[in-house]
């Protein structure tokens, strides 16, 4: 619980220009569109729970330092021994050799000797909490190989409300509750390593378009886009899975480019001071995304602790000079070099840690020292990741897998490797022309050591299965001919996205086509997309000739590896969607685009996020639309049953209406109390094995008509049965009480689904509070 104090004469003049004009609402924090209630002062940190010895540490070493040696800590320098994202330099007297960032969230970027991981979304689409974890505990020894002590990543922040945005793909699901389970377990693996986690973006950068202030053509200054969002929707939806990366002890923080309720996100107290740093009881450190930083006492009071890549003048001597005047207080700049140093004594950085920057040389091109970060050991991993996040969404009459095909034809410019070892080169503003995508673009893109394109791959494949290919990647309408003998053919198309810009559209007519040109002359035709985000079919789903779609997401290095082996049946395929589908763009309404600057506000552009927590699923739940795929849908070889739902109430656990447990990393520590257990036996009811992703929503009071509180997937031989088993925690059960300020536990009758999907739900039952 945090207090909010009397807005200042400022912020009162900025919400009468926002039209905000209740004040009894402001004051008290239950509605704060357009307005960021000011959070004073910034938290002093503690070092709550497992922290306590690496904050003593912490605070023995900065009581050492000099006021420039604080300050150095604070804010990033240029480095021509390493070419890491950012640098903090070193203190050689007390022993602290300095920090190297480095992006990014799917493997680490822009150096040579490791590998390309499949992304974020893709792990989304996995349902795997195991495999997050596998993944992240491989890529975090890469990290460290490299001498890199913060990863700038994962990424929970876009959450995906924007359809179109462009950098939906680094995240793991819209979905908090799917995202918040999966940064959990990429957290605790990269950083089981040592390496600390950024968390990223801190809060509300939903996307690309106006993400930073700009000039516009007619020579003004035009603000970022300020996301306004109200206190029930950020705690329930945005908050909430950087709420799960705090309570798995992630050493960082990213804070956004975007403005929060016309308070720009990396100085916004409300959300630094407030909901970070109180009210989830972070103990780590905020850094800015770079040139995030925007001023400089207002942002360090604000909760701002580190500035990146440098501090643009903002900091540095006249953050000294502040601190000198008063302007800042020395408690202030104490508290931000504690919280930087107390991270790395928490992950052991001071014990046998390689040197800051050790394997990223600044020109990749020039002769350098190489440091070989692939251990053998990830290759496994790699691969099974790349599998399983492939959703299969169409199958008639057992198309797939293939059964011993004589002659495929390929057809696409997706199917071969890219012109160049850039996974996202060639690109246009909504595919991928020059090959096949593994990952998205801009800072979260990765380095493979390879790309097992699917022409490749299917290749090597021919030679094993004694099998004729033809293909044909230059002919791209009508005049492809396929020849008549096909047993099947490939269409692959993609859509890409990046950092910088947001898509154009969820489909274009160019791949469509292409489709349909393809079905026209082919009774079998099987389409593999890889797309960086949501991606509509409708053009051509319903082709009688379009036999089997692929959503294949973004695989990694292993990319047409994954593919043939679930093509062929090696894996039945397991994925599940991380986002729904729906028939046309029109199902999103305004949550399309990204907002664009309007009348009366062309230079300070609003996004209000006025459709609350209904996006997604819950918003076509709520206004009866039928999506096409529905959230949480996928096939299988397979077929599962479900039967036997039990719902077990705990004996001894607490179920006042309001937590009352003390502030830990991640909130009060009582929201993590399991209230109830339910249990499922799942099936399998088919000829093969497979992996079934058991899905469990739960309707609350007042609430959505059912939103996602449990997953499992578990792999069941065919004829045989598992159970399993769902947690359902205090904060799982609860609403966000915005007068109170507490997460509530609902009185009343709550609806327990079970089943294959978010529309597909085998069982169901009450719990009553």
């Amino acid at each position: 619980m945090f207090s909010i104090r009397i807005l200042s004469l400022a912020t009162t003049a900025l919400v009468a220009l926002v039209g905000v004009s209740n004040t009894q609402n402001i004051t008290s924090d239950t509605f704060f569109y357009g307005q960021s209630p000011p959070v004073y002062p910034s938290p002093i940190g503690t070092g709550t729970g497992n922290w306590s010895e690496a904050y003593k540490k912490a605070e023995a070493m900065v009581a050492q330092m000099t006021l420039d040696e604080k300050s150095n800590l604070t804010f990033g320098i240029s480095s021509k021994t390493n070419g890491c994202s950012g640098n903090i330099p070193a203190i050689e007297r007390l022993g602290f050799p300095g920090l190297c960032l480095q992006d990014a969230g799917n493997g680490v970027r822009a150096t040579d000797f490791v590998n390309g991981y499949p992304s974020g979304l893709h792990v989304g689409a996995s349902w795997n909490k195991d495999l997050a974890y596998k993944r992240a505990l491989a890529m975090g020894g890469e990290f460290r190989s490299k001498g890199v002590n913060i990863v700038l990543g994962p990424v929970v922040g876009p959450l995906g409300r924007v359809s179109q945005g462009g950098r939906n793909w680094e995240g793991f699901s819209n979905d908090p509750y799917l995202s918040g389970s999966l940064v959990f377990e990429t957290v605790r693996g990269i950083q089981e390593n040592g390496v600390i986690t950024s968390t990223k973006h801190f809060i509300g950068n939903e996307q690309e378009t106006n993400r930073n202030p700009i000039t516009n053509v007619a020579g003004q200054y035009v603000e970022s886009i300020s996301a306004n969002i109200d206190d029930k929707s950020m705690h329930e939806l945005y908050l909430w899975p950087f709420q799960d990366a705090v309570h798995a002890g992630t050493g960082n923080i990213m804070c956004s480019y975007n403005r929060l309720n016309n308070s720009h996100g990396c100085a916004n107290s409300k959300t630094l001071n407030g909901l970070l740093k109180t009210e989830l009881g972070f103990n780590g450190f905020v850094v800015s995304d770079w040139f995030a930083q925007h001023s400089g006492v207002s942002s360090a009071l604000a909760g701002l602790d580190m500035a990146m890549p440098d501090s643009e003048g903002f900091w540095g001597s006249n953050l000294t000079t502040a601190i000198r005047n008063g302007s800042v207080p020395m408690s202030r700049l104490n508290d931000m070099a504690t919280r930087i140093i107390a991270s790395w004594y928490q992950m052991g950085q001071d014990n046998g840690y390689p040197t800051p920057g050790i394997g990223m040389p600044v020109d990749v091109l020039a002769s350098h020292k190489a440091v070989n970060a692939r251990n053998p050991s990830s290759k496994q991993v790699i691969l099974d990741a790349a599998i399983e996040g492939h959703v299969l969404v169409k199958n008639v009459n057992n198309a797939l897998p293939l059964k011993s095909p004589k002659l495929l034809s390929l057809f696409g410019y997706d199917a071969k490797a890219p012109d160049q070892n850039d996974p996202a080169a060639g690109f246009g503003s909504w595919i991928a022309i020059n090959g096949t995508i593994i990952s998205g673009g801009g800072s979260g893109a990765n380095s493979p050591a390879y790309i097992s394109a699917p022409f490749d791959a299917l290749q090597e494949k021919a030679y094993q299965a004694d099998t004729t290919i033809l293909w044909d990647f230059i002919n791209v309408n009508a005049t492809a001919n396929v020849d008549g003998a096909s047993d099947a053919c490939l269409v692959f198309i993609n859509a890409f996205a990046s950092e910088g810009f947001d898509r154009v559209g969820l489909h274009d007519d160019f791949s469509d086509a292409l489709v349909n040109n393809i079905a026209d002359q082919c009774s079998n035709t099987i389409v593999v997309i890889h797309n960086a985000g949501v991606r509509l079919v409708d053009q051509f789903i319903d082709h009688p000739n379009v036999t089997a779609v692929i959503f294949a997401h973004l695989p990694g290095q292993d990319s047409g590896r994954a593919l043939v082996s679930l093509l062929y049946g090696d894996f039945s395929p397991s994925g599940k969607l991380p986002y729904s589908v729906p028939m046309n763009e029109s199902a999103f309404g305004a949550l399309l685009s990204p907002a664009l600057p309007a009348a009366p506000y062309t230079l300070f552009p609003q996004d209000d996020f006025t459709e609350g927590i209904y996006i997604d699923y819950r918003a076509f739940d709520a206004q009866n639309i039928t999506p096409r795929y529905e959230f949480g849908f996928g096939l299988s070889y397979t077929t599962f049953g479900y039967l036997n739902l039990r719902i077990l109430a705990r004996s001894g656990v607490s179920r006042n209406t309001y937590p009352t447990g003390l502030i830990r990393e991640g909130g009060a520590e009582d929201l993590w109390d399991v209230i109830t257990t339910v249990t499922a036996d799942v099936k399998n009811t088919g000829a093969v094995d497979g992996a079934e992703v058991a899905q469990l929503y739960v309707g609350i009071p007042g609430g959505p008509i059912r939103q996602l509180r449990g997953f499992s997937k578990v792999h069941i031989q065919a004829g045989h049965t598992a159970t399993v088993s769902f947690d359902l925690t205090r904060r799982d059960l609860s609403v966000w009480d915005v007068v109170v300020q507490q997460w509530k536990l609902q009185s009343g009758k709550y609806y327990i689904y079970v089943g294959t999907s978010s529309r597909i739900l085998h069982l169901d039952g009450t719990l009553t509070i």
